[in-house]
């Protein structure tokens, strides 16, 4: 009984992030969506500003606490182990639920593409953004990173071990290409309000204070090897090489 509810609870938590992550796409993009970035109730640009880095911060702030390993080993003294990766993932997505549902429009514009090539390439970046932040999931290992792997395992009975350190595809030249992914999505936009700017620029700030700390861990964890992956390949961007 107790497998079986391990089991259930990850696989509720990786739909939970499904769902959110699809509307994600839809809100970022100003798409088919209930609520997106640039629609809804706005009022005072002040206030609008405030509420809305204030939802960014509290997603940020447990997006990027409650993964240190510090963290982790404090929480799985008061929460099975197998479920603490799908407890990480359903917070993130009731996090990010709440900042769709309550962010506040601001739709002063600060620019506007109007020419065709750069409204398509705007897109094209935006896609692409998408698909590299999904695709590169799976290069890695995208059912052990939303928490399906450490539950399954459990259900059959097996002790959990961590994935191996590997560099297959964009992780060759570039060490976090999910977080590249998700910068060029939120970044390419044919017309940027004022909101979408806050919303790109205070997600790019935290992506990058995020990984300082994240590639701490990831140091702590592989040692050597990974520094030496660090030495030659880029955080989000290839490295330079010189001849």
């Amino acid at each position: 009984m107790r497998k079986f509810f391990v089991l259930s609870y990850g696989v509720a938590c990786y739909l939970v992030f499904l769902a959110v992550f699809l509307y994600m796409i839809g809100f970022v993009g100003d798409l088919s969506a209930p609520k997106t970035i640039d629609s809804g109730a706005g009022g005072s640009t002040l206030v609008s500003l405030v509420v809305d880095a204030i939802l960014l911060a509290l997603f940020a702030v447990h997006h990027s606490v409650t993964a240190r390993t510090s963290f982790k080993r404090r929480l799985t003294r008061i929460i099975p182990a197998p479920i603490e990766r799908s407890t990480y993932v359903l917070i993130s997505s009731i996090l990010l639920a709440i900042l769709f549902g309550l962010w506040r429009a601001i739709p002063v514009v600060i620019w506007k593409t109007t020419n065709a090539i750069g409204i398509a390439t705007s897109w094209g970046i935006f896609c692409a953004g998408w698909f590299i932040v999904l695709s590169t999931t799976f290069m890695i290992d995208h059912f052990d990173l939303f928490g399906l792997r450490q539950v399954y395992q459990y259900a059959k009975g097996r002790k959990y071990t961590p994935v191996e350190f590997k560099t297959p595809g964009l992780y060759r030249r570039i060490r976090h290409p999910i977080m590249l992914g998700f910068l060029l999505a939120f970044w390419a936009a044919p017309t940027m309000t004022l909101g979408r700017l806050l919303f790109a620029a205070l997600m790019t700030a935290y992506v990058l204070i995020a990984l300082r700390y994240e590639e701490r861990d990831l140091v702590g964890f592989y040692g050597e090897r990974y520094e030496a992956y660090k030495r030659r390949a880029g955080l989000i961007l290839p490295k330079i090489r010189r001849s």
